[in-house]
């Protein structure tokens, strides 16, 4: 008799598993509470997968041998908290996957930068022509490439949601960028989210790298309270090392076993504090891979950056409009901000997740001259800047607020969308978010 295997969440995460599991003789059944989109509706019927939406069936679900429980659905819900009581065993797209393939596993998370880092190592090592995937909490998901495509290698970018539910994954190269709050309505404070992320170094061995910010002071603190036999590889912007990353003057060094890397800060093609960080990441991976430093160094000067991050949309009578639609959580705001100069107009908002706005109030007394706040719920905006900006608004839209935006600016200012909140208040994803301003903008 062929295993049941039960997917909750009919997304890219579980209609991927879908496939896979399908593909391994299982007898699929996907469950998707909300509604399904059609998308992915057509791909489930196109491989004859059974499905059902608008609700979670308990007798098609709670007959499962394993569930796979798509990264959103939060372990409290209750048809998981069931079938976790009858013993049924729930894990993520990712651990089910890892079952399937022999494939090099480069893994990055963070609460920054890690789509960044994740599409610059895929970069390098795609222009060097290796056979390598870009998967996880970016483009398609793992387990469909892992059951349609054939990679040698793979660059998996993983949230702490996808970290929850893997147990016995194991990172070849794992890039911890920093720990900073983020999801704090998901967890039970700090603790929690740190021990999600640090789920990306179990089952490491002395064979394998961690590599991680030295700067991060959550980081820093943890790795002397955990038992780690990766080989570990630091960055940073503040102390040299003999073997990592770091800065002398306005040179990046990368040094691994006797290689070592030298590369003129300016010649990097993402500017910036933060993305100085993503690319000391990138290039100490590279150069464990053994990359040849020239290809290193042409890879990370001609990148061009992760759309929906810092993204240059347009100029509209000498305003700019800045896409930062993915900065979801506070810090990646304060980078965006930090890299703004003055006369700025700021678009924030969404489903805030237990933020603390009080690090962004010197960036923003400095730099911010209205704030628009796009969401359903902007009670704490007002209350965190009220004090500070004299102009908060309140909109329902990305047109509406594009269109604020541009009456309020003057030629030489910019216009930057970077929410510091989820989005699906009023958006499907922070990718319709981007998509919706980029838009409006064209439309002005």
């Amino acid at each position: 008799m062929s295993k049941r295997i039960v997917i909750l969440g009919a997304g890219e995460s579980g209609v991927g598993s879908a496939i896979l599991a399908q593909k391994n003789g299982a007898n699929v059944f996907v469950s998707d509470f909300g509604m399904i989109k059609e998308k992915y509706k057509k791909k489930l019927n196109d491989y004859k997968i059974l499905w059902e939406e608008g609700k979670h069936t308990e007798d098609l679900i709670l007959n499962a041998h394993e569930i796979i429980k798509s990264p959103g659905i939060p372990e409290k819900v209750a048809i998981v908290q069931l079938a976790i009581k009858k013993g049924i065993s729930v894990i993520s797209e990712i651990e089910y996957a890892t079952r399937y393939t022999n494939a090099f596993k480069i893994c990055i998370t963070g609460s920054n930068g890690k789509t960044t880092t994740a599409t610059l190592i895929h970069h390098i090592l795609k222009n060097v022509g290796l056979n390598v995937g870009l998967a996880g909490n970016v483009g398609q998901s793992w387990a469909f490439q892992v059951a349609e495509m054939d990679f040698e290698y793979y660059v998996i970018e993983l949230s702490s949601f996808q970290l929850d539910g893997m147990y016995d994954f194991k990172a070849d190269i794992a890039i911890l960028m920093n720990i900073t709050p983020d999801h704090l309505d998901r967890y039970e404070g700090m603790s929690g989210y740190t021990d999600s992320k640090f789920r990306i170094i179990q089952n490491q061995t002395e064979k394998d790298v961690f590599i991680y910010c030295a700067d991060d002071e959550i980081t820093k603190s943890e790795i002397t309270k955990r038992e780690i036999k990766a080989k570990q590889l630091p960055f940073s912007l503040n102390q040299k090392f003999v073997e990592g990353a770091y800065k002398e003057n306005k040179n990046l060094k990368i040094k691994y076993q006797s290689n070592e890397l030298t590369m003129s800060i300016n010649d990097l093609a993402l500017k910036g504090q933060h993305n100085t960080y993503n690319s000391m990441a990138a290039g100490i991976a590279a150069q464990v891979l053994k990359i040849r430093k020239e290809d290193i160094r042409e890879s990370l000067s001609n990148f061009h950056g992760v759309e929906h991050r810092l993204e240059p949309v347009l100029k509209v009578h000498g305003i700019e409009f800045i896409n930062d639609s993915k900065a979801t959580n506070v810090n990646s705001t304060w980078y965006a901000l930090e890299s703004m100069s003055n006369n700025l107009i700021w678009i924030a908002g969404g489903i805030d997740k237990g933020n603390d706005y009080s690090i962004l109030e010197d960036l923003v007394r400095k730099k911010a001259k209205a704030i628009i706040c796009l969401g359903t719920d902007n009670a704490k905006i007002h209350k965190a800047f009220g004090h500070i900006v004299d102009t908060i608004i309140d909109v329902q839209s990305a047109s509406e607020a594009v269109k604020t935006a541009y009456y309020l600016a003057r030629k030489g200012d910019s216009v930057l969308l970077s929410p510091a909140c989820a989005s699906f208040d009023l958006f499907d994803n922070y990718e319709d978010r981007g998509n919706q301003f980029k838009q409006a903008v064209r439309e002005l």
